[in-house]
C-alpha cells in the first residue's frame, strides 16, 4: 500500500485558513484522493481538551512560555500517533490546519523558545515531516482586523501586535530553511483570489514527476 501524502496549511491570525481548507478538500475529492481533514491543536478529543486550556483567553499573562509549549507538543503527541501516523500508514492523505511550524512561530518566534528546544521537541513527539506546506501571508494589521471581526477572541488573538510580527517573521524564516517545501500564498487576495492560487499551486505539486 501506498502511503498517504501529509500536507500542512500556516499563517498568522485571520489568513484565512479555514476557506483554504475547503479547497485543499475539494481538489483532493476531484482526483479521487481519500484524505482526513485536521487540526493543531486538536485533532483528537484528548488534542482538543488540552487545546482548550493552551487558547483559554482566562489565562492570559499567566500561563508560561514553557508551559505553552509543552501543552502544545503534548496535544501534538496524542494527535500524530492516534490519528496522523495511522491514517498516513492507511493510504489516506492527511490535511492540518497548523503542524510543527507553528510551534517554531508562535512558541519560537513569538514567545522566544530557543529553536533548539523546540526541535528537540519535534524530533520526539512529532516524527512525521509534511510533504508540502501552504503558507498564507498577510500583514499583521490586516489579519487582525479579520480575526477580531469574528467575535470573541482566544489567548493568542488577544496577545499584541509586536507577538504577531515576530509570529510572521518567524513563518518566512522557516520557508528560508525549506523553500521546497512551502508554497507562500499571498493572503491579502480576495478569497476568491487565495483559493485560486492555492489550487494552482496544489495541482501543480500533485502532478510534478
Amino acid at each position: 500500500m501506498t502511503r498517504g501524502r501529509f500536507i500542512t496549511l500556516e499563517g498568522g491570525e485571520g489568513a484565512g485558513k479555514s476557506t483554504v481548507m475547503a479547497v485543499i478538500a475539494a481538489t483532493l475529492a476531484e482526483r479521487g484522493i481519500v484524505y482526513e481533514m485536521t487540526r493543531e491543536p486538536g485533532g483528537t478529543p484528548l488534542a482538543e481538551a488540552i487545546r482548550a486550556l493552551a487558547l483559554d483567553a482566562h489565562w492570559t499573562g499567566v500561563m508560561r512560555p514553557e508551559t505553552e509549549l509543552l501543552l502544545v507538543f503534548a496535544a501534538r503527541a496524542q494527535h500524530v500517533r492516534e490519528r496522523v501516523l495511522p491514517a498516513l500508514d492507511a493510504g489516506c492523505w492527511v490535511v492540518s490546519d497548523r503542524y510543527t511550524d507553528a510551534s517554531y512561530a508562535y512558541q519560537g518566534g513569538g514567545r522566544g523558545q530557543p529553536a533548539e528546544r523546540i526541535a528537540a521537541l519535534e524530533a520526539w513527539a512529532a516524527p512525521v515531516a509534511p510533504d508540502l506546506t501552504f503558507l498564507l501571508d498577510v500583514p499583521v494589521e490586516q489579519g487582525l482586523a479579520r480575526a477580531f471581526s469574528r467575535g470573541e477572541r482566544d489567548r493568542m488573538e488577544r496577545e499584541q501586535a509586536e507577538f504577531h510580527e515576530r509570529v510572521r517573521a518567524a513563518y518566512h524564516a522557516r520557508v528560508a530553511t525549506d523553500a521546497a517545501r512551502f508554497r507562500v500564498i499571498d493572503a491579502r487576495q480576495s478569497q476568491a483570489e487565495v483559493a485560486a492560487s492555492v489550487k494552482a499551486e496544489l495541482l501543480r505539486w500533485m502532478d510534478a514527476p
